[in-house]
């Protein structure tokens, strides 16, 4: 059973699509090698760092941003700090 022109042109679609998620940019645009997701849960659990997710109001999530852009440890560390001074009062 051959397939029909649009199901040919759907299916190379798809194979580009997850082609192009599937890989990230080569060392040659300026991205940094990141590690993959397995090791860099081994790195984080490490260092004793645990996922935590909640949910924040748009306009908070803004401002954290904006603080944490070119601070060391991105806004994982900027929640860290801002968390540890509120749970202290």
């Amino acid at each position: 059973m051959s397939m029909k022109k649009t199901d040919l042109e759907r299916l190379a679609g798809l194979k580009l699509d997850s082609a192009m998620r599937g890989k990230a940019a080569p060392g040659r645009f300026g991205h940094a090698a990141l590690p993959d997701r397995k090791a860099q849960r081994k790195l984080d659990a490490a260092a004793g760092l645990v996922p935590f997710a909640c949910k924040l109001p748009a306009e908070l999530t803004e401002q954290l941003r904006e603080r944490a852009t070119g601070r060391e440890g991105g806004i994982n560390a900027l929640v860290a700090e801002l968390l540890a001074k509120g749970l202290k009062a």
